[in-house]
């Protein structure tokens, strides 16, 4: 095979040429695995990650003080044995609106917190934080952690950047499965494979949507790259999502510092091969779903239907053709003669000129023709037109759709390893598998899926997957799970458990939730509930200056961390404090107003961002549509991740454009003004109540002796520096300062 230089093959690939070339006699033999293979020695396996689950045996002699489930068994053996403490318990306040920020991504309301304090019972906390878990709430904000995993948006990306048509459904899945606590060996066998499993339904089908979130190129320079692009983006996001492998590292080579062959990439690749992206050239589809019953006897009734609309259509443009070809026989005046011979020219047969006067007059003759109809012709026009109707109301329901890859009937082509990852430079063919560190038979055992007449190979990868067997996939998630309570996971590379990844600063501890998630049928709300519930995650932020020296970075949990919010908390928490944040769930994305300015800057003016009521506008952050070349400037402010990559851990920045913007931005000023109105509505028109509620709503507690001092004071020297004896202006002078607290932005 010669390797084509890049610019011959654009040139072959214009004229069609390097698609025949490649396909002519691609190599159906193995690959040489001396060049493109590995041996994997023993202690390789040995790697930490690389290494099956074993049970793990609880640490001995804890204080009874200290150890409220087994969580803190583990963090006490860690610290002891480092010479550190841990910090006393957060004041009940402090927890509770962690608790409801963690699990929620909202404050608690002023009832709650009073509900909570008058509780002194040993069940207060478990009773929270079971009510949060069955909160609505608890799916959108875990739903738009697992989104930040998976690159998840509304459009394409590139220039053009296209919405992903019914993508949002895919959003959805993922914040009702959450709610309903669906296990997770299910919630991803059914993202890599809901349309092979047993039991197809359009919510598993729609689950697939995992595969197709990444960018799509819809001009790629190179189909033929572009098409392999498309296939290493599936590999990459579930290499990285389920396993914490940068298995895709190896595209091009052998992985410099994982065990993990081009060899290994192939097999891999070898499972979505079959992928093809619904399409008609470069516009994309989505997809009815449903059982396989419901699509079966949906397409019978639809092709019955249009079948029938087609016969009336037809026998409806006959008798306009008899109208239309008897009018122009003998034309009125009201049309020229230049006109009429241009109509009744053949169409293949008309010059520039008739087709001119065609287009222009098309509608025209169409009403003339209209009235040109007998009594008996207009009678048969209306029973057609009747009939039309009649059968219009008797279609069937359209089935929901998703934005959803499809595979191909028939024998799918031979996966080849590629010399230096070049597609045109097939080397050998490869089956369906996994990587050799991880398994002895690397090979899947892959049975084509029946009900959906698919390959089968989605469903044997997830199998292996969630197989208890598998070293990786409970530990990936409980580190996840792990990360999002703690800011960093007990393994602080959550997207890399390999050799160059960090090593877990708890081991025993990660294994044990890991069994713990698998005995327990693979339960997300349990491993919550015991992480809230410990007495790790129920201490105060303060620093200590001795643990700070043997410890600075809390690598071992001396303390809990202190946090700022992400970008949807504070958006949500600004809207829940001034009473505005619409609590529905679901449908496509909404769209808060973005500045003229902005629209205007981008390649395509204004293009693709929609406009939503104020009341849509205001509902929860992560049903705010997602646009890759446009995130919402408040959103990116505050540091919401690149869409186009798996972002495992969001970044945290301080920087001036976010205090100007939280001080000065018409969203932030509109919203105080909404808060004040919300304080005289519910507090009267005293000022020392209104400021009162003003910090229960926003900070979750009431103000100190000077601090509400100072508030009065404020809003009084506001009040005349405005020469104003309103109140209104100033009033949202110090609900904007709210807003600006740290104390609102950060949990303790």
């Amino acid at each position: 095979m010669v390797l084509l230089r890049p610019g011959l093959r654009l040139l072959l690939l214009s004229s069609g040429l390097v698609a025949s070339v490649c396909a002519a006699d691609p190599p159906s033999t193995p690959p040489d695995e001396s060049v493109y293979g590995i041996t994997v020695a023993q202690e390789q396996r040995e790697h930490w990650s690389f290494r099956p689950l074993k049970p793990v045996t609880l640490p001995a002699a804890i204080p009874a003080d200290w150890e409220r489930n087994p969580i803190d068994a583990f963090v006490w053996q860690e610290l002891s044995s480092r010479q550190l403490s841990p910090s006393p318990p957060a004041d009940p306040r402090v927890w509770l609106r962690r608790v409801y920020f963690d699990l929620i991504g909202l404050p608690p309301t002023p009832a709650a917190f009073d509900e909570f304090l008058a509780d002194s019972s040993e069940t207060a906390r478990r009773r929270v934080v079971d009510q949060l878990l069955a909160d609505p709430g608890y799916g959108v904000r875990w739903g738009r952690r697992w989104l930040d995993l998976v690159r998840y948006a509304d459009t394409n990306g590139y220039e053009r950047d296209g919405d992903k048509p019914s993508a949002w459904r895919y959003r959805d899945y993922v914040i009702e499965a959450l709610n309903a606590d669906k296990p997770f060996d299910q919630f991803l066998t059914e993202q890599l494979a809901g349309d092979e499993i047993e039991n197809v339904t359009a919510e598993s089908m729609i689950a697939t949507s995992f595969l197709r979130l990444g960018t799509w190129d819809d001009e790629p320079a190179d189909p033929l790259v572009d098409r392999y692009d498309q296939l290493d983006d599936v590999l990459r996001g579930v290499s990285t999502t389920f396993l914490g492998l940068t298995l895709n590292c190896a595209r091009c080579h052998n992985h410099k510092f994982e065990p993990l062959s081009q060899i290994d990439y192939a097999r891999m690749l070898a499972v979505f091969a079959p992928l093809e992206r619904p399409r008609s050239d470069r516009t994309e589809f989505d997809l009815p779903v449903g059982t396989p019953a419901a699509r079966s006897q949906f397409k019978a009734l639809q092709s019955r239907a249009d079948e029938a609309v087609k016969h009336v259509n037809l026998q409806l443009a006959e008798l306009e053709k008899i109208v239309r070809e008897r009018y122009l026989a003998n034309p009125q005046a009201d049309l020229a003669a230049d006109i009429v011979e241009a109509f009744r020219a053949p169409e293949a047969k008309r010059n520039d000129a008739q087709k001119e006067l065609v287009k222009k007059n098309e509608k025209r003759l169409n009403d003339l023709v209209i009235g040109a109809h007998t009594a008996d012709e207009r009678r048969q026009r209306d029973g057609f037109q009747a009939a039309l109707k009649a059968l219009r109301e008797t279609f069937p329901a359209a089935l929901p759709r998703g934005y959803i890859f499809q595979e191909q009937a028939g024998a799918v082509p031979p996966t080849q390893v590629y010399r230096r990852g070049d597609p045109t430079t097939p080397e050998g063919a490869v089956e369906p598998g996994i990587p050799v560190v991880l398994s002895a038979s690397p090979l899947l055992s892959v049975t084509a899926a029946k009900a959906s007449a698919t390959s089968g190979r989605r469903l044997a990868l997830a199998h292996w997957m969630t197989d208890p067997q598998n070293p990786l996939v409970a530990r990936v998630i409980v580190n996840r799970i792990w990360q999002g309570h703690f800011g960093e996971g007990l393994v602080h590379t959550e997207n890399d458990f390999g050799v160059i990844g960090d090593t877990p600063t708890h081991p025993k501890l990660l294994d044990w939730l890991a069994n713990s998630l698998i005995q327990g049928g693979w339960k997300l709300k349990d491993l919550h509930r015991q992480i809230v519930l410990s007495n790790t995650y129920g201490q105060a932020s303060g620093w200590r200056e001795d643990a700070g020296k043997i410890d600075q970075a809390n690598n071992f949990l001396w303390r809990f961390p202190y946090r700022r919010l992400d970008a949807e908390p504070i958006r949500d928490a600004v809207l829940a404090a001034n009473g505005t944040l619409n609590s529905k769930l679901g449908g496509p994305g909404v769209y808060p107003k973005i500045a003229a300015e902005v629209l205007a800057s981008q390649s395509r003016p204004g293009n693709g961002w929609g406009k939503s009521s104020p009341e849509e506008a205001s509902r929860r952050s992560a049903f705010v549509f997602v646009k890759r070349s446009l995130l919402v400037p408040f959103f990116e402010l505050m540091d919401l991740p690149d869409t186009t990559t798996s972002c495992e851990q969001r970044n945290v920045s301080t920087i001036p454009t976010q205090a100007l913007t939280l001080l000065n931005s018409e969203f932030m000023n509109e919203q105080a003004r909404l808060l004040s109105e919300r304080l005289k509505r519910e507090a009267g028109d005293q000022l020392e109540k209104q400021i009162d509620l003003g910090y229960r709503l926003t900070l979750g507690r009431p103000p100190l002796a000077e601090e509400l001092s100072q508030s009065v004071k404020f809003v009084l020297r506001h009040q005349v520096s405005s020469q104003s004896t309103e109140s209104a202006g100033a009033l949202a002078a110090f609900c904007l300062v709210l807003y600006n607290l740290n104390e609102f932005f950060y949990i303790d």
